[in-house]
Formats: structure tokens, C-alpha cells, sequence
């Protein structure tokens, strides 16, 4: 036992011996856990289970059960930057990406002609199937992005990406006729010769006299 680790204790001097006894115990237990930090609180490295947690601790006020993966930890990895730049385009932004979605986001003195001040337009595009409950969340988390001040025109529009292929084939060719030689003022001539022949043979069988 004379090798063992001193342990530290938060309990008091007058502590009785099965309270210390409990306290080295449960130690020990602690001790054979892995620390789950940093990871636990990285969005994009906690356990799935973990992340509704992790949403709350960050302030997330528009969360979905039933949304996928990749959704949640996006929306949790933007939740204090946008918490911290609400009113600006950025956050508008990011809470338009946290829902996977590609923004666009033009302020009223950047259209043609200028809109109402303090006024945006936000078009974000998606590639995934868009829903009248998708619509109702974004609409919910750029609320909570914006300033009380400003004014959003919000659209959504489907965007499909792919790549496109054009190609071109020229074959090359000569093409040659060959007709018979022709010489101005030369004739040929000749005879012609017709023959047949008669081949006949005549066969005789001979037999044996008889008795």
C-alpha cells in the first residue's frame, strides 16, 4: 500500500472513517473514467445522445428531435456565434446555414432600386427537400438573429448542381475511284472462237455361259 498515490480529499478533519472510506473508494472508481473532455463539449465530436444537452448549455432556442445529424451539430456549432453577432448579416446567416440552407443575404442599400432602411432580403436555396415546417423554423431562428429594428423578405428557392459534359467527334477521311484507263483513238479488236466437243461412252457387261 506504501506505493499508492496520496489522495486528495475535500472532506473535513473530523470526518469518520467509513465517510473517508467511501471517499478514497468512489476515488478510485473516478479514476478509471476517462476525462470526456474536450470532446464532450466540441459540437462535431459529442455523442449524438449528448447533443440535445450541449444545445440547451449553448442557448439554442429552435431545436428539432427530429431532425438529422448533421443538422444538430451544425446548429449547435453556430449558436454562440450567432448569439454574439445578432443584427448583423453573419448571424442572419448563420441561421439560415444551421438548417443547411445556402443564404443570400442583401441589405436594403444594396438593392436596386434601395429598399425600405433597415430592411433585408434573404433568399436562401437548398438542395434537400424543402417543407412548410422547415419554413416555419427558419423563419423562427432569423427572428431570433435579427435586430428589433429590422425588416426581412424572406424566399426560398431549390438549387441543383452538377457538372455538365459537351464533346465533339470529327473523322477525316479520303475517298479515292479508280475508273479503267481510257485512251483517246485506241480500239481493240479480235476473234472470237466457238467450240464444243461430244464425249460418249459405251459401256458392256459380260456374263459367265451357262449349264
Amino acid at each position: 500500500m506504501s506505493d499508492q498515490k496520496p489522495h486528495s480529499s475535500l472532506l473535513p478533519s473530523n470526518s469518520s472513517p467509513l465517510e473517508k472510506a467511501l471517499d478514497l473508494g468512489f476515488g478510485r472508481l473516478l479514476d478509471r473514467i476517462t476525462p470526456p473532455f474536450p470532446e464532450l463539449m466540441n459540437p462535431t465530436a459529442t455523442p449524438l445522445a449528448f447533443l440535445p444537452y450541449l444545445a440547451a448549455d449553448r442557448g439554442v432556442s429552435e431545436w428539432s428531435s427530429e431532425a438529422a445529424e448533421a443538422e444538430k451539430r451544425l446548429t449547435v456549432e453556430l449558436a454562440w456565434p450567432t448569439a454574439r453577432q445578432a443584427g448583423t448579416r453573419q448571424a442572419l446567416e448563420n441561421a439560415a446555414k444551421g438548417l443547411r440552407l445556402m443564404p443570400e443575404i442583401r441589405a436594403w442599400y444594396e438593392q436596386t432600386p434601395p429598399g425600405q432602411p433597415y430592411s433585408f432580403s434573404v433568399r436562401a436555396f437548398t438542395e434537400q427537400p424543402y417543407s412548410e415546417e422547415i419554413d416555419a423554423r427558419l423563419d423562427r431562428r432569423l427572428a431570433d438573429a435579427k435586430s428589433e429594428r429590422d425588416i426581412l423578405s424572406v424566399s426560398v428557392g431549390l438549387s441543383a448542381f452538377g457538372s455538365h459534359v459537351i464533346g465533339a467527334a470529327t473523322v477525316c477521311g479520303e475517298l479515292t475511284t479508280v475508273y479503267p484507263i481510257v485512251i483517246e483513238g485506241l480500239e481493240a479488236s479480235g476473234q472470237a472462237f466457238m467450240a464444243a466437243g461430244l464425249y460418249a461412252v459405251e459401256t458392256s457387261t459380260i456374263y459367265p455361259q451357262g449349264a
